[in-house]
Parts: C-alpha cells; structure tokens; sequence
C-alpha cells in the first residue's frame, strides 16, 4: 500500500436537524471519498421510537433521504461512498425509502446499500434481565427493573465492524442504527488501510478523527468561542473534512471558497466535547488517549493530528435507554420595565401559592428570571433591567396537574403584577417527559447483522 495513499472522509450532518444543504456542498465543493452523516443523540432515539410506534414504517431520520436525492450525483458518477446512522429505530425502513428513491431516479441496481441492525435491545429486553443483565443505570446503580414498565427504547452503541463489513461487501451506502459516532469515520478508514482489530494507535486515530468532524461545523468555526467576532463568513461556513494516511497521521480541513476557521483553537474546542476521561474515551473499537494527540497548524484552514496512541477495547458495551419520566410543562411572561425583576418575583410568588392552595403537587418546579439570572445565576450589580422574562416550569407524574399548571400562567397577565408585554404562545404545552438510563452490556450479548441490497 503506497504511503502517499490519502482518504477523505466528509462531515455533512452533526445532528438531525442540521443544515441540509450541508451534504450536497460537500460532495459539490471539492474532493471526497466518503460523506459522513451523524444524526442521532440520546433523545433522538426516543422520538424515533415514538414514530415507530405510530407507524411500522418510520423511526428513522428522514431528513436523511432528502440528503441522499442531493448527493445521488456524486455516489453514481464519482463514487463517493456514504456512511450514515440515520436508520434510527428503524434501519431497514429507511433502507426501503432510500432505495425507493433510488427507482425513482434511475439508480436502482447501481445504488448498493448495506443494513446495520442489531444494536436495538427493545424487543430482548426482557430476555436480557431474567438472564442477569442488570443494564443498571451507570450514575445511580438502580437497576432497570425499577422503571422497566416505563422504557421506550434501549439501543446498544455499537462499532465500526460491521460497517466494514457492509463496505467490503461492496456497499456504496451504509446505514447503521445507534452506532457510535466516531465509527462512522473509523470504518472507512479501516476499510480503506486495513486496520486490524488491534491496531490500537491506528484505531484510536480513526477514532479521534470521527471525534473532530462528527459534530459538523462545529470543528469549521460553528459554536467556536476563540475569536468568535472575527471568524469569517458564517453564513457561508465550510464543514470540516479529515483527510488521513494509513499511518494514521490526518489532517483537518475544509473545501476553498468557504466560510468558517479550521485552527488549532477551533480544533481543540471540539477535542473537549464530550470528552470525559482524557486519558481513557471509550469506545467500542479501542480506547483513545486524548492526552497523546498533538495539533499543529498546516497551512490556512489545515490542522495536523498526529501522536495519537490507543489501548484495547473494554469488553462492554454502553445502552442508551430512554424511558417515560411523568410530564412537563413551561411557560413565560415578559414584563418590562420599571421594576421589571420585582414585578417577575411577585409573578413567581403568586403563581405558587395559588398552586399550593389548589393543593397540586409537583416533583420539581424551576423558576428562572431570564436577562437576570438563567444563564448564571444571581448577578451582582443588577438593579433595574429593562425587561426580564419569567420561565416556570413543572415536572411531575400526575398529568392533570401539570395541566392546571399550564391554566394558571394566563390569569397572570390582568389578576398578577403590572406590565405584561406579551404572553408568548398561549398556555404552556403538556409535554411528555423522557428520560435517559446509560447503561452497560456484555459485548458478547449484542449481535450485529449486516445486509447489502441493492
């Protein structure tokens, strides 16, 4: 394999909901050999399998499709390769959509898509604790029978294995359930260098590199603190592409002619997210030692990663269970100035007595004074703000109550304190609550499967 050989590996989505012409732009703007598209979070889970619930045929991201009509040029004609989680809950539905879609442009027979399942644990739930798997909750140590009636999803996070699998099966698209985020720039990357399975530094470095892009912008200039006024171009920003050696050295970067900063600042702000123990990021594949990586500029808008060292892989697996928490409910008022702050405290005061006296019972309620207090907390020297807003909140289990809740914010406005200036979105909406349960897993508990069609 020559030295010189180098693999681009493009982030097109950080979340479900990011920018949508973010994918096409990558393919569009200059070289690339794989588009990778991260769409899942905790929460995200959940609401998948609320859609799944309602219909067989959902519980995917389908923002996903639409990004795949975008960049179907490039996958045909230029053989980019797309690696994506936007299967949710649901991998082999978005599966059917996306081939769908490729009958309707021509591409059936030529769009080649392999099927990453295995990672959901709902339906074995059950199984899996009357087999001694107390998929305990990794912060508290309870274990999950305790709120087993109420779980909404339970998906193991898993590797990049069966990713590769799926590629060197001839996968042009792979689209996996809850893998983890870093897998879907690492397994390129051992599909295209023949990483082993214990090539510790090689495979942390695949890891750490997922770890930079997965977040979209966010490595290019997106949420950057460093410099903030002066990054240019937002509006036009660049998402980040990684391009790697099979040494594992890479090099962050992003297309010419488009907005945004990589740098070393900005690289580094996005080393720290989620980063936990530097010494030891768990993953699947290996265990990534963050104090090792070393930055170094590279040419405008290029940012060298090298030194990365790895150790082996722990022998579990993290679930990310979602469960039904009872139900919230939030509401505000603006009130302006004079007195803005006292006029809100009074607001607070009388909204909870009167929901005392009604004898309703909340497990939590929180109030914060937003232009004061929200993001801070107490701020010294502020006497009188021109406008403060109220937000009040409940969570509790008992849902008639959190409605009266949601009743009582209105009367405020004419039977509270003067100056209202506007009642933003009638009564607060009854949300239910979902909750999150990490857990942890044997390895050899979770099978994957994979599937090509085409």
């Amino acid at each position: 394999m020559s030295s010189d050989k180098i693999v681009r590996v493009a982030s097109g989505q950080g979340f479900w909901g990011d920018w949508l012409d973010a994918p096409r732009r990558q393919v569009e703007g200059g070289q690339v050999d794989y588009l990778m598209l991260d769409y899942l979070a905790e929460v995200t889970m959940s609401i998948l399998q609320k859609q799944k619930e309602r219909d067989p045929k959902m519980g995917y991201a389908r923002d996903f499709i639409g990004a795949m009509a975008s960049v179907m040029p490039a996958v045909l004609e230029r053989g980019v390769k797309v690696i994506a989680n936007a299967g949710g809950v649901n991998p082999p539905a978005c599966a059917d959509a996306l081939l769908a879609l490729a009958q309707e442009h021509g591409a059936r027979g030529r769009l080649t898509v392999g099927v990453v399942t295995g990672d959901d644990l709902l339906p074995r739930l059950d199984e899996l604790l009357d087999g001694g798997h107390a998929l305990a909750n990794m912060d508290t140590g309870a274990p999950l029978s305790s709120i087993r009636d109420h779980v909404m999803s339970a998906n193991a996070y898993i590797g990049s294995e069966p990713i590769v699998e799926a590629l060197e099966q001839g996968a042009n698209v792979v689209i996996t359930g809850r893998s983890t985020d870093t897998a879907l720039t690492m397994a390129p990357l051992r599909h295209e260098f023949g990483w082993g399975a214990s090539d510790w530094n090689l495979l942390a470095a695949g890891i750490i590199a997922g770890h930079i892009i997965e977040c979209g912008a966010q490595a290019s200039g997106g949420n950057c603190m460093h410099d903030w006024r002066n990054i240019p171009d937002l509006a036009d920003v660049g998402y980040p592409i990684v391009e790697v050696r099979a040494d594992g050295t890479f090099v962050v970067t992003k297309h010419a002619n488009t907005g945004g900063r990589v740098s070393v600042p900005s690289v580094t702000e996005q080393l720290v997210y989620e980063m936990g123990d530097p010494h030891a990021y768990i993953t699947p594949d290996v265990i990534a030692d963050f104090t090792s990586i070393r930055l170094a500029a590279d040419g405008e808008n290029r940012v060298r990663v090298h030194g990365i060292t790895g150790a082996p892989a722990t022998d579990k697996l993290k679930v990310s269970i979602a469960y039904r928490a009872g139900y919230k409910a939030v509401g505000t008022l603006v009130y302006a100035w004079p007195d803005a702050l006292e006029k809100a405290q009074l607001a607070d005061r009388v909204l909870r007595e009167r929901l005392d006296r009604a004898g309703l019972r909340f497990e939590h309620i929180l109030t914060e004074f937003v232009g004061v207090s929200s993001a801070h907390g107490p701020l010294s020297g502020t006497t009188d703000p021109p406008e403060v807003q109220l937000r009040i909140g409940v969570r509790g289990g008992d849902r008639s109550a959190v409605e009266r809740f949601s009743r009582e914010i209105a009367p405020l406005v004419l039977n509270g304190p003067p100056g209202v200036t506007g009642f933003a979105g009638g009564r607060p909406k009854i949300e239910e609550l979902v909750a999150y349960w990490p857990a942890l897993i044997d390895k050899t508990v979770v099978q994957t499967n994979v599937e090509v069609r085409a």
